[in-house]
């Protein structure tokens, strides 16, 4: 499948389509941060999206439209900015892609256009924390938790307010370098968006990433099946 990762620097998710043998790109305006910077498309994604994809994964800014910053709406209604936020999200909804998902943190799309299809933690997918990630869906099904974990304890404040240790202190990174942090998807949602979305069409794909009992490439429930066609035609 070709596919586009949209607004992301990190390929965390470009990269997990790529292992699984599809053809995957980032796009970001920033440079990527990851280690394939041939996969990558250091521009505006807007102009990609007039292109021929099998699936775009979006994860457009959410600066101005999280409600994590509501105290800064008035301000930014005003001047123009949350539009521009609205108006940019609104570019993956009417792409052309067969297959589309756009992830957000709890924001107001939900109301601006329509409640996402699910909502997500990273700590369904094996890693142990808070997050909860918005996916509006198209032709994609519903991703499915790969292991449910303990998230680490909240930060309890004085004003009753709490907040995930992570997010209070991404690994004490100051400014613009918290931000990236925060956006990056965490490693188990990238691969089961990766597995459950595309799949593994690697022609020399490993024996040990093979469904259980299937070593011969056919599992034991179309074992199963295979041996009552077999009776049915005797």
């Amino acid at each position: 499948m070709k596919i586009l990762v949209a607004c992301e620097e990190s390929q965390a998710v470009a990269n997990e389509f790529r292992r699984l043998g599809h053809e995957a790109y980032s796009a970001d305006i920033k440079p990527t941060s990851g280690a394939n910077p041939e996969w990558h498309y250091e521009q505006d994604v807007i102009p990609l999206l007039k292109e021929s994809w099998d699936m775009i994964v979006a994860f457009p800014p959410c600066t101005h439209i999280a409600v994590s910053g509501a105290k800064h709406f008035e301000k930014k209604r005003k001047d123009g900015r949350q539009q521009a936020a609205i108006d940019f999200f609104m570019e993956f909804v009417n792409a052309g892609a067969p297959k589309i998902a756009i992830e957000n943190p709890v924001g107001i799309m939900s109301t601006i256009w329509r409640k996402p299809d699910q909502i997500i933690d990273p700590f369904q997918f094996g890693d142990p924390y808070q997050k909860r990630t918005c996916l509006w869906l198209k032709g994609l099904p519903l991703l499915v938790p790969t292991n449910v974990v303990e998230p680490e304890e909240r930060i309890r404040f004085a004003s009753g307010r709490s907040m995930a240790p992570w997010i209070a202190n991404p690994k004490g990174k100051p400014g613009e370098s918290r931000g990236c942090i925060r956006s990056k998807t965490f490693p188990g949602i990238a691969q089961a968006m990766a597995e459950q979305w595309a799949g593994d069409i690697r022609p020399d794909r490993p024996e040990e990433d093979l469904p259980p009992e299937s070593i011969d490439g056919v599992t034991a429930d179309e074992k199963e099946r295979m041996a009552e066609l077999a009776n049915i035609k005797k």
